[in-house]
């Protein structure tokens, strides 16, 4: 079992620490509204995908395999879903940064159920149950989605820390832009990459 879980740890971080959708709006969300702000976002984001790792050792990976037009389905509207967020803010206004800005962060439940359209998740939970689950049953899967909990916890805690670091410089309409740009660009890049490679 040990010699399941130590592989498995190293992917659960590579998979949770690299660049991806959820870690740009974590990054984005905390730079505009703080660390604080950001913990809903990041447990949100992390039991959505624990979750989805359940859903798939449960036999929903299994069925998505054998439905391939449902799966491009989830993959194309999930790409929209994003594009769309990728839209907004690209064209947030670029205001400084303030304490007392008003707009909504994303949420805990709006950062679950961005995994459930998350092409990136999906490909992780499928890779986690078909490579390390193995023949442990549902127990092991459980074991697996508790892990990953545990380990993309701190590292989406680093991109919300990077993105609250980042807001001392983002004090300027200015710089506010060309970061919502960046942001923007980076999500839509993630977003479609996903799906063409």
């Amino acid at each position: 079992m040990l010699s399941t879980f130590v592989p498995f740890m190293l992917f659960a971080f590579v998979a949770s620490i690299t660049p991806g959708p959820t870690n740009i709006l974590v990054l984005s969300n905390s730079a505009r509204y703080g660390f604080k702000a950001a913990l809903p976002i990041i447990i949100g984001a992390c039991v959505g995908a624990s979750g989805i790792v359940l859903l798939v050792g449960c036999g929903v990976g299994q069925s998505l395999v054998q439905l391939p037009n449902v799966q491009t389905a989830m993959q194309w509207a999930g790409v929209a879903w994003l594009s769309y967020l990728a839209w907004q803010i690209f064209r947030a206004p670029a205001q400084a940064i303030n304490a007392d800005d008003t707009q909504k962060p994303l949420g805990l439940l709006g950062a679950a159920a961005l995994q459930l359209i998350n092409p990136k998740t999906w490909m992780m939970a499928l890779a986690v149950v078909s490579v390390f689950a193995g023949q442990g049953g549902q127990r092991q899967v459980v074991y697996l989605s508790l892990m990953f909990f545990l380990i993309a916890l701190p590292c989406l805690g680093a991109w919300a820390l990077l993105g609250a670091g980042s807001s001392r410089l983002l004090r300027s309409p200015r710089t506010v832009g060309a970061f919502n740009r960046v942001m923007a660009l980076l999500l839509l890049g993630s977003a479609w990459l996903s799906v063409l490679i």
